[in-house]
């Protein structure tokens, strides 16, 4: 009989790549999880990991066991939600991923709203880009993971991930005090600031920029898009700053709309397959949605 504890630790292998790796997400010593997919591969009778340089990498018979792995795990998964669903009230820890504003415009109000529904629920929130965040999901290091998706740049959605749309967000074109009446081909030559190459939403303004005849000239880069919104603010560079910045009130920058077909980003919650049911997994989606809904200021172009 194959051990469960050990075909999770092969799972992580896979998804977190490398043994020191498990051994740091799991507390163990990399000794420790070489020693117990040891035990795994005599068990199971075939060769399980073969080395690549300095690392290992999982054989075609040990992609079968993790793939087995998985479907057990969502079935574990689906038990636990539907225990913790016949109880009276919700409780337990909920570990949620979000990136920026997402986690300034939602979360708190969020957590508000469940701290009053559900006290005895904890839950733990991570300010994590999605590119991060929903291999991190996978590796079952969160629950749930507050993702997003840009005009023309589908992010790739991972086998045994459920999504469920939480609304769109308004993009629009930020300008410096400068130039306040300027389209975003009159910035040809002007400085930008933008998120770092490799992101989606640096993918999706630099498309955005091509279209209108030009190549953006980013001399600034950071996820942080409060520092974006302050380099608008002071005439150091134009943006493209989504609804959510705005979550304490109007622009106080000149913004104008974009394009209909370019305008808005889709923002989702993921969950593991199998976990989505969950009372306190259901539960934080209401109290997202309540929020996303009730935003201070929605003001359009």
């Amino acid at each position: 009989m194959l051990d469960l504890h050990r075909l999770r630790l092969l799972r992580e292998l896979k998804h977190r790549g490398t043994l020191a790796a498990v051994a740091e997400a799991l507390s163990y010593s990399p000794s420790s999880i070489s020693q117990q997919l040891s035990v795994l591969e005599k068990e199971a009778g075939v060769p399980l990991l073969e080395p690549v340089g300095r690392r290992v990498r999982l054989t075609a018979q040990a992609e079968i066991l993790v793939a087995h792995t998985e479907a057990v795990l969502e079935r574990l998964e689906q038990a636990e939600a539907d225990l913790a669903a016949s109880l009276h009230g919700i409780t337990g820890v909920l570990r949620v991923a979000a990136f920026q504003t997402a986690a300034l415009a939602l979360v708190p109000d969020a957590l508000s709203a469940l701290r009053d529904a559900h006290p005895r629920l904890r839950i733990e929130v991570t300010q994590r880009e999605p590119e991060s965040a929903l291999p991190a999901l996978l590796a079952r290091d969160f629950d749930l993971v507050i993702t997003e998706e840009y005009p023309g740049e589908p992010s790739p959605r991972p086998p045994g991930v459920d999504y469920a749309e939480l609304g769109t967000d308004e993009i629009r074109l930020a300008l410096p005090s400068r130039s306040p009446d300027a389209a975003l081909r009159d910035l040809a030559g002007s400085p930008w600031v933008m998120e770092p190459a490799g992101t989606a939403s640096r993918r999706w303004a630099t498309r955005l920029c091509r279209e209108a005849g030009f190549e953006p000239d980013v001399r600034f880069e950071s996820t942080d898009l409060l520092l974006h919104l302050r380099l608008v603010e002071r005439g150091h560079a134009a943006a493209l700053l989504p609804g959510l910045v705005w979550q304490d009130g109007p622009p106080a920058v000149p913004v104008t709309g974009l394009p209909e077909e370019h305008r808005t980003r889709r923002l989702f919650t993921a969950s593991r397959r199998g976990g989505g049911s969950h009372p306190a997994v259901r539960a934080f989606r209401e109290a997202l949605t309540d929020a996303f809904s009730h935003r201070p200021w929605q003001g359009t172009s």
